[in-house]
């Protein structure tokens, strides 16, 4: 029995996992509101008519919280707080046999592919027009750019070409126009975001072309900074360094996950590069680009990884001295090439090793900020929390980096706006400092 009145054609959207998961619902609720729907994205209440929950399927931690969401909206449709739910994404993607023997409440499973039959479903139409525009849901000064969909890469531990298929780039002339509409709104920095931004152009040009997008959007008015997430290490096209060097506007940041050191846990991840070739290209990124803040991810756990390997990647942390590095415990995953072999390294050393390497990194970190006191960096300020305007520097990306607070009782500062700050106080992972 229905216990509360829905506004009819309300959408609320739910996005979980990645920034790439971001723009997809992004992109949805851009076609919905063309469509004349009501859309909220992750609103508190129960007010809306329709749900549709955006999944990640990448490890397991996702997985739970991917299903602990469906199956809560399914209890809020079974005491009529909602009359329907929808769930896509790469969960979906993945799992979509299982889920609807598991959850029939669901009125209907997508995959990551079918955004047009999801809007037919709600009687919506797919409005071609609309393509590269978006109803935003981060603060409106910064947004994601998805340059390209899937990969192609044969990591063994990866799922993501199971759940998002094989590489396909947008095109440059596409990103360009989609850029000067984040411009037009507001949004002041652009983060590039891929499965694979080192693959960028090669499907549409027949090479590598991420250095010519970048001189592209670049040339975009209005857009300030620009930052690279997700490179790959293995065929990296060195010569959008050179880029980052000629053009203001692209921050001296890049993301590229290495995920490991030892060789004979790289050849185990079939990664395509070796150790030898990572140190190579990092004295290549630090040589071409001076001052160049280099954010990576490592996997420790993975089936074969032995106590030396770890030694071996705690040693490479302590001497490489990396900017930022975030560490993921190793998932079991169904239907990759690792599954074939033996989950052998037991769930608690898993986290033992992941613990040691960021205590390892939290030291690193500090030492960092440290030699940052008496500097003036220019900072984007993202919010004001508390007694603190918190922004960032061009060396840290939103929502998982250091961060710059300002005392908002003796300083102003326009969220959304950019400032000097001289740096006077530094910890593990914060800055603190006023405006100059």
């Amino acid at each position: 029995m229905r216990t509360k009145t829905l506004k009819k054609n309300k959408v609320n959207v739910v996005t979980l996992g990645c920034s790439k998961n971001i723009v997809d619902s992004e992109v949805l609720m851009t076609q919905l509101k063309a469509n004349k729907f009501d859309v909220t994205h992750e609103a508190s209440d129960d007010t809306a008519q329709i749900v549709i929950i955006n999944t990640c399927g990448f490890i397991e931690n996702a997985k739970q919280e991917s299903i602990d969401t469906i199956l809560r909206y399914s209890e809020a449709k079974e005491k009529g707080l909602v009359d329907k739910v929808f769930v896509t994404g790469c969960l979906s993607q993945r799992y979509k046999p299982e889920l609807e023997k598991e959850i029939p409440n669901v009125d209907a499973y997508f995959g990551t592919r079918e955004l047009p039959r999801l809007l037919k479903t709600l009687g919506a139409d797919y409005k071609h027009e609309l393509v590269g525009e978006r109803l935003i849901t981060t603060p409106s000064h910064y947004a994601y750019l998805k340059v390209s969909e899937g990969c192609n890469r044969p990591c063994s531990f990866c799922a993501i070409p199971l759940m998002r298929g094989k590489h396909v780039s947008k095109s440059i002339e596409d990103l360009v126009k989609e850029a000067k509409g984040l411009a037009k709104n507001g949004t002041k920095e652009i983060m590039l975001i891929a499965q694979d931004l080192s693959s960028y152009g090669i499907d549409l040009y027949e090479k590598r072309n991420l250095p010519e997008l970048l001189k592209h959007l670049s040339d975009v008015e209005g857009i300030d900074w620009i930052r690279l997430h997700y490179a790959f290490p293995a065929q990296f096209p060195i010569e959008a360094l050179d880029v980052m060097n000629e053009r203001s506007n692209i921050c001296k940041y890049i993301d590229i996950p290495l995920q490991h050191i030892s060789d004979n846990v790289l050849k185990l991840m079939r990664r395509g590069h070796t150790k030898r070739r990572t140190i190579e290209l990092l004295d290549q990124f630090r040589e071409k680009v001076p001052g160049l803040a280099i954010r990576t991810t490592m996997l420790v756990g993975h089936p074969g990884e032995t106590e030396k390997d770890f030694e071996e990647l705690k040693e490479f942390i302590q001497q490489a001295k990396l900017d930022r590095i975030g560490v993921f415990t190793y998932s079991h995953e169904e239907n990759t090439h690792a599954h074939t072999l033996v989950d052998d390294v037991p769930a608690e050393v898993k986290q033992e090793r992941a613990n040691e390497l960021m205590a390892i990194q939290q030291d690193i970190s500090y030492e960092l900020n440290q030699k940052k006191i008496g500097k003036i960096l220019k900072v984007l300020f993202d919010r004001k929390e508390g007694e603190y305007f918190i922004g960032r520097s061009e060396f840290d990306s939103p929502e998982v980096d250091n961060e710059v607070l300002v005392d908002a009782k003796s300083e102003y500062v326009r969220v959304g706006d950019f400032a000097n700050v001289l740096i006077e106080e530094a910890d593990f992972y914060d800055l603190k400092g006023r405006i100059v």
